[in-house]
């Protein structure tokens, strides 16, 4: 991989599925990746992510009464998921991108999630599985603004597994496109309020 390529295109180059959300923040490249890169999911509200994001885990959350205590929520950074969940932090280029991945069965009630190293993702292809990759990237756009863009793919390893998952697309697109547009929009909300801390600042030295 050069430093050239994307990351997604690295770890995921021929999705099944695809989705992208972009728009120009009115914030440098520097704070606009800081927002996206320091970013705690759980604070991600807007439109019906949060009730999107409580029918999908109903299943989970009766499986957990049965077989076990619920999860706590916790905070959620993209070091957070790599540290103590199935995702793994891909790559990371500051300030320009970085790269979540996870594999799992999606399309199941309670998913299945499956860790793979980072040196290991391109290449996985267990039959039964989806790779996922959330990939976030920050351009310049002019000297003070940035263009922001969250890009999500998803490939199946086998025939069968890609038939599942186009039904589960089907009915959930409307929810993940919800959760997508709200993570845009909250990572350009937080990118304006650094950039304005940081020009108070200055103004104030």
């Amino acid at each position: 991989m050069t430093e050239h390529d994307l990351l997604i295109d690295h770890y995921l180059p021929h999705p099944h599925f695809s989705l992208v959300r972009t728009t120009i923040v009115d914030a440098p490249v520097k704070e606009t990746y800081a927002a996206a890169r320091e970013l705690d999911f759980t604070d991600v509200r807007g439109g019906a992510v949060s009730v999107a994001g409580w029918l999908r885990m109903l299943p989970e959350r009766w499986h957990n009464r049965r077989h076990g205590p619920p999860r706590q929520p916790t905070r959620l950074t993209a070091d957070d998921l790599d540290a103590g969940t199935a995702w793994t932090l891909l790559g990371d280029r500051p300030p320009t991108e970085f790269a979540l991945g996870v594999a799992g069965r999606f399309w199941r009630p309670v998913i299945q999630w499956r860790r793979v190293a980072a040196e290991d993702f391109a290449a996985f292809e267990e039959p039964g599985y989806g790779k996922l990759v959330v990939a976030v990237s920050t351009l310049p756009y002019g000297p003070h603004r940035t263009l922001l863009t969250v890009h999500t793919r998803v490939a199946l390893t086998d025939p069968e597994s890609w038939l599942k998952f186009r039904r589960y697309w089907r009915i959930a697109y409307p929810a993940i496109s919800s959760v997508h547009t709200a993570l845009v929009r909250t990572m350009a909300a937080n990118a304006r309020r650094r950039a304005l801390t940081a020009y108070a600042r200055a103004d104030q030295a």
